[in-house]
């Protein structure tokens, strides 16, 4: 009687990977065959593809698409680097730029760089020794290393969440120099003349906080009172920060997060501080609880899955040899103005 044969057992001597030719010798068929059946599946019979799927399926076994990219130069994979996955700004376009690329055939790889330089050159180290077929990042603030590395590579690479005429390669943000310019602005003209700035020690925060610094300055406001508190921001750090703007007597204060406005917010509650009677607040984002707030969060709006989508585009338009012009794309922001200016 004819019994079903066993999966091939894995070699001691190797990885004990199953490989191609496991896959090949269970469905019966030549190794070719099998690779012909995963990568070219209408070259073979629907009885071939089958037969392969079902070893497959016995043996769990993975296609190396790295030793398939060095044929076609293709991995089908697009790596991006973001500070932190722990705030939930960036989130919306990393949802983003996966859902795009998906739509194309590629998938994401996520890293976290933290904000200090040197975990993000040894995470790009990483990252272009495998090859992706393009790389997005978080900011424009590389090390000169790093920089070079990126632009020897020859990978197609794009820096998203800020502005500069001078990219790596491509490029899909906002200025936050205008950001903070604007925001200062906005509180005047609503009559806010004692100003404060809650940020977090990011590079990219420090230049929203200048800039709004430089602002108050034009419009001959008083010294803007500064909190710097460690990034990422949190809700505790902004409570922490309004208790001791307090002592300044601040009538409005900008916060480099959604997250630290929530803590001005529900620290300002909890002292009986009127918002916006007595402190206008402000936050950075407009994640998805600003508006739920009571009272609801004035904020920055980002488009953020914007961002993301046209970060895929470039990607996919650069790997399948479409010219990119332009090479940057400056998406802009608004004030969102609720309840709490």
């Amino acid at each position: 009687m004819a019994t079903e044969a066993s999966p091939p057992r894995r070699s001691r001597r190797g990885s004990g990977a199953v490989t191609l030719h496991d896959v090949a010798k269970l469905a019966g068929v030549a190794p070719i065959t099998a690779s012909r059946a995963l990568n070219t599946p209408d070259q073979v019979s629907e009885g071939v593809r089958k037969k392969v799927g079902d070893a497959i399926a016995r043996t769990g076994y993975v296609p190396n698409i790295l030793a398939g990219g060095l044929a076609s130069a293709r991995s089908r994979l697009v790596a991006a680097v973001v500070p932190t996955i722990s705030g939930p700004v960036f989130l919306e376009t990393v949802q983003s730029l996966t859902d795009a690329l998906v739509e194309h055939g590629y998938q994401l790889m996520l890293g976290q760089s933290g904000y200090v330089g040197s975990r993000e050159d040894a995470l790009l180290g990483a990252i272009i020794g495998r090859r992706p077929d393009g790389i997005v990042l978080t900011g424009i603030m590389h090390s000169a290393d790093g920089r070079r590395r990126l632009m020897g590579s020859g990978i197609p690479v794009v820096e998203t969440w800020d502005l500069t005429p001078t990219p790596i390669d491509m490029l899909v943000g906002f200025s936050h120099v205008d950001v903070g310019r604007a925001v200062a602005e906005f509180l005047h003209a609503k009559g806010r003349r004692r100003l404060a700035v809650v940020a977090g020690d990011d590079e990219r925060a420090k230049r929203r906080q200048d800039a709004f610094q430089a602002a108050a300055r034009a419009l001959g406001l008083d010294e803007v009172q500064v909190i710097v508190v460690p990034a990422p921001t949190t809700l505790r750090s902004g409570r922490a920060a309004l208790a001791e703007l307090l002592r300044a007597r601040v009538d409005a204060v900008f916060c480099s997060s959604d997250l630290l406005a929530l803590g001005v917010l529900t620290e300002a509650q909890a002292r009986g501080v009127g918002v916006p009677q007595d402190l206008a607040v402000i936050g950075f984002g407009d994640l998805e609880f600003a508006a739920d707030l009571h009272p609801a969060l004035t904020t920055v709006h980002i488009n953020g899955a914007a961002i993301g989508r046209q970060a895929a585009q470039f990607i996919v338009d650069r790997a399948e040899g479409r010219a990119v012009e332009p090479r940057i794309v400056d998406i802009g922001f608004s004030i969102v103005d609720r309840q709490t200016s």
